[in-house]
């Protein structure tokens, strides 16, 4: 299986030899080269029809143009037409899709990852990205090209290497965030007029997204044209969303946005932060004596609570908001899924909703509908509607109360040997006995698109152990509800890390 949690990425490197080694050095080392993104274009072409048109998109990391030449390469020995939809954010390139007609979207993109790493996310026609099924056959397809006997001549590859048309996808994404504003405007308020830093990740909307705020009244100031590059020391994929900080200890930061923040009256939303694909944003807010992230789960929050109608909520299992749903705490209007983690699971746990729908993930992930360019609705996570989004929701004046807030805490195990966690093996075993020692016999369950998660949940308690998709690391979250004391599960947190770290780390 070639794909993690969100596609397929990992750190790029010089083509070697053969096909087969290409695809080695994606399962052995995380390794990620142009001969690998070859065959991935000659695998997806045969998912689709002859002749069927793929556009591609992709950040700005400096290996990018040669994996859209060969991914590109690729599409046209399979037969189909391709389209380039140049430097863009991830929700572009969906919309981009949408507008073209295509039968495949294709992003490249390794998200907030370092920019030593790359990869693809690949959307279907209808705007939804791969599922488990459809990354089998396609891994599949990858092991029997490779097995073929065939070489491209470096002259014909050149040919191949070049599209047969050329789509704005980063013009069109600002298009359609005008209108998604009148609808965020129509359905809450006008956005909060605030004096706030912007900080696109050195991404796709570094370059025209604190002029685009300017023009709806926001003042704006991008703060990531002053990093070295994407990514780096910059954008949500640096902050953590339990992060907080004095004033002291802001100005001494090493992120170039927490670096640049200044003294604000307490309870301001004073910065936004995206990731380096643009699908996701977290929002910065002064405190008494600081400033904190407001995670996605939050930034929800305010959406609910100036919302009227309706709602289907879909929150994965590292949310508070599925923990406070699931034990009644939120508004009855509110209808709960819980899913998986990663956006594909709110999308499909959110699909064909005649109401008024919403998913999140406390990363800054908000799945919402927005309008089709051919007609009705589509899902998408953006993380420029997302901000949009919430400071309309926090203009409105009639607001209902926040809900009360419980604790979570999430260690990341680096460096982990993932094919030891299964989450049913004696490992699991092993963990789900500490748990029971000290809070109890818990109830033990996953989750469908979680292979490897083993959740325990009792009484408003919640731990869950998953293997990163995209990364050599083992996550371990607890999510307790609110008036339960967290010092008996963070203990059992800490016995349950240690065990891990021992039969996970070499």
């Amino acid at each position: 299986m070639l794909f993690g949690t969100d596609g397929i990425r990992g750190e790029v490197r010089e083509s070697p030899s053969s096909d087969e080694l290409a695809i080695s050095e994606l399962h052995e080392n995380r390794v990620i080269s142009p001969r690998f993104m070859r065959i991935v274009g000659e695998a997806l072409s045969r998912t689709i029809s002859m002749n069927s048109q793929v556009i591609i998109g992709w950040d700005e990391r400096p290996s990018n143009p040669e994996l859209v030449a060969a991914l590109t390469q690729g599409l046209h020995l399979g037969g189909c037409r391709v389209i380039h939809g140049g430097v863009c954010a991830t929700p572009a390139l969906h919309n981009a899709l949408l507008e073209t007609g295509s039968s495949l979207g294709c992003m490249i993109t390794a998200s907030h990852n370092p920019v030593s790493d790359s990869g693809i996310k690949v959307f279907d026609s209808s705007g939804f990205k791969t599922n488990p099924e459809s990354e089998i056959e396609v891994s599949e397809l990858v092991v029997q090209l490779a097995a073929e006997d065939r070489e491209v001549d470096d002259i014909h590859r050149e040919e191949l290497s070049k599209p047969d048309s050329h789509f704005n996808a980063d013009l069109a994404h600002q298009e359609l965030l005008v209108i998604r504003l009148a609808e965020f405007s129509g359905m809450f308020s006008q956005p909060l007029q605030n004096n706030i830093l912007i900080d696109s990740s050195k991404g796709a909307a570094t370059n025209w997204l604190e002029v685009f705020l300017s023009k709806c009244g926001v003042h704006a100031t991008e703060v990531s044209k002053e990093a070295t590059a994407l990514n780096e020391n910059c954008g949500a994929g640096e902050l953590s969303p339990n992060d907080s900080w004095t004033w002291e200890e802001a100005a001494r930061n090493d992120h170039i946005l927490i670096r640049s923040l200044k003294k604000s009256p307490p309870g301001q939303i004073i910065a936004a932060a995206l990731d380096g694909d643009g699908d996701r944003c977290l929002l910065i807010e002064s405190t008494e004596n600081g400033c904190k992230v407001i995670d996605g789960d939050e930034m929800a929050d305010h959406i609910l609570r100036s919302s009227k109608g309706e709602w289907h909520l879909a929150a994965s299992i590292e949310s508070d908001l599925a923990l406070m749903t699931s034990l009644g705490r939120l508004n009855s209007e509110v209808r709960f899924s819980q899913t998986a983690v990663g956006d594909r699971w709110l999308a499909k746990a959110l699909r064909g909703e005649s109401c008024n729908v919403l998913g999140v993930e406390d990363s800054g992930h908000l799945v919402m509908s927005a309008p089709h360019p051919k007609g009705g609705r589509c899902l998408v996570g953006d993380g420029v509607a997302s901000l949009l989004s919430v400071l309309c929701a926090m203009a409105c004046e009639d607001r209902s109360p926040a809900f009360s807030k419980g604790f979570k805490n999430r260690i990341s195990i680096k460096d982990t040997n993932r094919a030891l966690w299964t989450g049913d093996n004696e490992l699991a075993d092993s963990v789900e006995h500490i748990a029971n020692l000290k809070l109890g016999e818990m109830s033990r369950h996953g989750l469908i698109g979680e292979n490897n998660l083993m959740l325990l949940e009792k009484d408003g308690v919640s731990i869950g152990v998953r293997n990163s998709g995209t990364q050599a690391k083992t996550n371990v979250s607890l999510r307790l509800a609110p008036g339960i004391d967290n010092s008996i599960p963070l203990q059992v947190v800490e016995q349950i890390v240690a065990c891990l770290k021992q039969a996970l780390v070499d």
